[in-house]
């Protein structure tokens, strides 16, 4: 198979798990294939993927090789694959816009960013760059609360002729005006809001599906998130948690038989400390009512190395978008996005979009199927 090229937004502590992904995974076979959903997505395999461009706006990794960016700081994620091979790609001045809050100037420099004293890139030198590099793909990674970068990015993927992966929580997929120009342009967008493999939103879901089908009522619930990645950090800004908070709150909505009250249900980081590092802890409470409406609780903490939780999912929809690529498909991708994304296009529930995915991966249209479905309220019941 060809290989799968890809351009990224933003070179954190995602990325730099991604990048080492694609390496540690060489090599390997399907039965050693340890962390992965799929070994293979049509004929893909995780180190077919190679990043051919990357955006940054950090002096500690703009002008460096990816391999070498990937682990400056202030990245502090799991080093599982720490012998990299020099890729030839040095990192470019990204566009700094809403990509960087201000308040973070406050805190140590290794916690921080550093911004770049390189001139900025234009939307034309960035357009040019994937164009030139054959990039397939663009990956957006930037921080949460970066409205204006990532529509600055979608943009960029738009006029380039390059797909769409946006896992932040800025909503392009879900919207359908971008959706809808992506359509025209034959180009597919997966987004919005990455779901980690096994991360908080993925596990309260879990949790709201089994309260539904075992009849109990929920009538209150939480979901309070530490750690001490520049994620964080960022997020200790309030004002940039609006999308993020909406992004989260409504992947667990979604699942429920009967819509909570805003005032009983709570979801979303909570706070900053820096030894975690790239350690998110995660704390949920769900008090509801059982049989003879009796009350009930249930308590869990979830500790996780955030970003490695996070690329296990990007490497299969970066495929996914690949896959539609090569077969002509533009648009949102519903099923990729309702079983990768916390906020797509149209919600269903885990196990549906874990079969719809299936499905599309398999060939079969699951995607013409739902469009048809939402647009004319009838034909097959995907719910």
């Amino acid at each position: 198979m060809d290989k799968i090229r890809i351009a990224i937004a933003g070179i954190g502590n995602c990325a730099s798990s991604l990048i080492q992904g694609i390496e540690y995974y060489r090599g390997k076979t399907a039965e050693e294939s340890i962390g992965l959903m799929h070994w293979e997505i049509g004929g893909y395999r995780p180190y077919d993927i190679e990043v051919v461009a990357a955006f940054d706006i950090d002096k500690r990794k703009v002008g460096k090789d990816v391999s070498e960016a990937v682990f400056a700081l202030p990245n502090c994620t799991a080093v599982f694959c720490k012998d990299l091979p020099r890729t030839g790609v040095k990192v470019k001045m990204g566009r700094i816009l809403d990509g960087f809050s201000r308040h973070m100037n406050e805190y140590e420099p290794k916690r921080t960013f550093i911004l770049s004293d390189e001139d900025e890139s234009t939307r034309e030198n960035i357009v040019s760059t994937l164009r030139e590099t054959g990039a397939e793909v663009l990956l957006n990674y930037l921080p949460v609360g970066s409205e204006e970068g990532s529509k600055f990015y979608a943009e960029c993927a738009l006029e380039a002729g390059t797909g769409f992966v946006n896992n932040m929580p800025v909503f392009i997929a879900s919207d359908p005006e971008w959706a809808k120009r992506f359509k025209e342009k034959g180009l597919p967008v997966i987004g919005d809001d990455i779901k980690a493999q096994i991360g908080a939103t993925i596990t309260h879901r879990a949790l709201a599906d089994l309260f539904t089908k075992r009849g109990v009522t929920l009538d209150r619930t939480y979901q309070l998130n530490t750690g001490g990645n520049t994620d964080f950090l960022n997020m200790l800004n309030r004002s940039r948690l609006v999308s993020k908070k909406t992004s989260k709150t409504e992947a667990v909505q979604s699942i429920l038989g009967r819509r909570m009250e805003a005032d009983n249900i709570h979801i979303g980081p909570s706070d900053y400390v820096p030894w975690q590092n790239d350690n998110k802890v995660c704390f949920i409470r769900m008090e509801g009512r059982i049989f003879g409406d009796v009350p009930m609780n249930l308590e869990l903490r979830l500790s996780v190395e955030d970003s490695p939780n996070s690329a296990g999912v990007a490497i299969d929809a970066l495929r996914c978008c690949k896959l539609a690529l090569d077969r002509g498909k533009g648009g949102a991708l519903y099923s990729p996005s309702a079983f990768f994304m916390k906020h797509p296009p149209k919600q269903f529930s885990d196990d549906i979009a874990f079969r719809m995915t299936e499905e599309f991966i398999s060939g079969h249209d699951i995607e013409g199927e739902i469009e048809y479905d939402i647009e004319n309220s009838s034909g097959r019941n995907l719910q």
